[in-house]
């Protein structure tokens, strides 16, 4: 059977050259800012810190570090296989041309659960903070109104996201300077508080926070170490964009690997002055005070922030809402990918004639996440809850697939030098080990009833949810199977490893 060729991919009558999206629209500089808007740094770091403390107390910064570890070293396997092919459909094609279609195609569908999953959360905190800035805390608790101004963020930013990277690269700068103003502030207005006794229960910095001797319980090391993944989560649409991007085969890796550098610096950094300010007790300001335990930094607006705190909640708002522009990115161009290569139906491939963006799979994305939230939304909060907690399982599989697909579509190279050896061997080959474990153990936890906010089945909701998300995939693959349009890519005729690239060099 002829093998596909760059001629017989663009039958879907959507390609020109390369998949038809808007080549070099991006830079070093505005893919790292992307990567950065979809962690929701400032969002993240509040959402998480006082949960991390509560697992490892003062050696929250050891997770931080530690949880980076794995990501750094899956982003070098997404920077290998980038420069070999960039295709924004990543893990997807790779998977594919690494370990066959089956493997391939449910890569793609956990890229694309994890952004549904966290678009119905960020949504949430979105239309909460907005009528929070507004000083309107009624509507704010009112789960109507809140719902609904969520759903209209999601689909605003759904159309963003369709008129053009370059609009969006330039609305998260605007975004993400207000973050990082309100993250630089918080962190210095801590540590000014710390020093001058204006709370009793602050304590001095000690480099005992920063040893990994002083934990005291493995399993409460690797919950805050999972929390911890989370929070770097989202770095992968730069390579998702690369198609988008300046020099394709390598801006995206280094924006990625830039991203998580500014992160842990950022997560580290911060944590250290809130520790200092706050203390560890667990009442007042406390950081192992459960009142405490949701938003760390909304608990310390006020005392630190002042007549100003509601520029917090701005910049909470904007993290939230940032991160729900770019998590659209990557979904919809994955499943552009999966159609170009016959893994979806051929409309999904459809581009925007004036704006070179993927339309059709961008406003699925934005309607499946409304769809996931307001249902979610009306079974029950804690549903809601539990779907973020489970979100973790999709994350980390895509990841450790990606890292495993690195070592074995490069297996031939890695004896060729030492550099083949640890980029593409060894360092991908510990991420994959050490994400495949944060899965497994992630699963573990999630089947006890105690880790969640529901009960399914007599199980955990979160691994109900989470796991189910992963299977129902393999219902769907099975249903595309069936249809006479799949058999081009399930027979390995229309991505397969010899398959070229279809983006071209610049």
């Amino acid at each position: 059977m002829e093998k596909h060729t760059l001629s017989n991919a663009t039958d879907t009558g959507h390609l020109h050259v390369g998949k038809g999206l808007n080549q070099g629209a991006l830079g070093v500089v505005g893919s790292t800012v992307i990567g950065l808007a979809s962690t929701a740094p400032l969002y993240s770091l509040a959402a998480t810190l006082g949960y991390v403390i509560v697992a490892v107390g003062g050696q929250a910064p050891v997770a931080f570090i530690a949880a980076c570890i794995p990501m750094v070293f899956a982003a070098l396997a997404y920077q290998e296989l980038n420069r070999e092919m960039p295709d924004c459909g990543t893990t997807f094609v790779w998977g594919t041309k690494a370990f066959g279609p089956i493997t391939g195609w449910i890569g793609g569908w956990a890229v694309a659960v994890a952004g549904v999953m966290v678009m119905a959360n960020v949504g949430e905190i979105t239309g909460k903070y907005f009528w929070y800035l507004l000083g309107n805390d009624e509507f704010a608790e009112n789960r109507v109104i809140v719902v609904a101004t969520s759903v209209v963020f999601i689909a605003l930013m759904t159309f963003i996201s369709t008129i053009g990277v370059q609009i969006g690269e330039r609305l998260q700068m605007v975004l993400m300077v207000i973050q990082f103003v309100a993250m630089g502030a918080f962190g210095i207005l801590a540590l000014v508080n710390a020093s001058n006794g204006s709370n009793p229960d602050s304590i001095p910095f000690d480099w005992a926070w920063f040893d990994p001797g002083q934990l005291t319980s493995w399993s409460g090391f690797m919950e805050a170490v999972l929390l911890c993944l989370f929070i770097y989560w989202g770095w992968d649409t730069c390579l998702a964009l690369n198609e988008e991007t300046k020099n394709p085969r390598k801006t995206p890796g280094r924006a990625a690997l830039l991203s998580i550098g500014i992160l842990i610096v950022v997560y580290v950094g911060i944590s250290v002055a809130v520790m200092m300010f706050a203390g560890f007790g667990d009442s007042g300001y406390g950081l192992t005070n459960e009142a405490n335990l949701d938003d760390v930094f909304t608990v310390l607006r006020d005392v630190l922030f002042g007549p100003w705190g509601w520029f917090l909640i701005l910049a909470v708002l904007v993290s939230a809402a940032s991160s729900t522009q770019t998590t659209i990115l990557p979904t919809a161009r994955g499943t552009l990918s999966m159609a170009v290569y016959r893994a979806l139906p051929a409309k999904f491939a459809a581009l925007h004639p004036k704006f070179k963006t993927p339309w059709f799979s961008t406003t699925v994305m934005g309607a499946a996440s409304i769809v996931y939230y307001v249902g979610m939304s009306i079974l029950s909060e804690d549903m809601l809850a539990d779907s973020l907690t489970s979100m973790g399982l999709a994350v980390a599989l895509y990841y450790a697939l990606t890292s495993f697909a690195c070592v074995w579509y490069f297996r031939d190279t890695l004896t060729k030098s030492a550099r083949n050896l640890w980029m593409r061997g060894i360092l991908p080959l510990l991420g994959g080990l050490m994400l495949g474990y944060a899965f497994v153990q992630s699963a573990i936890d999630m089947w006890d009833v105690d880790y969640s906010y529901t009960v399914l089945f007599g199980v955990g909701g979160a691994f109900v949810i989470g796991v189910g998300a992963i299977l129902l995939g393999f219902v769907l693959m099975g249903i595309w199977w069936l249809r006479p349009g799949s058999r081009p890519f399930f027979r390995g005729e229309s991505l397969n490893r010899d398959t070229p690239v279809l983006v071209p060099d610049e």
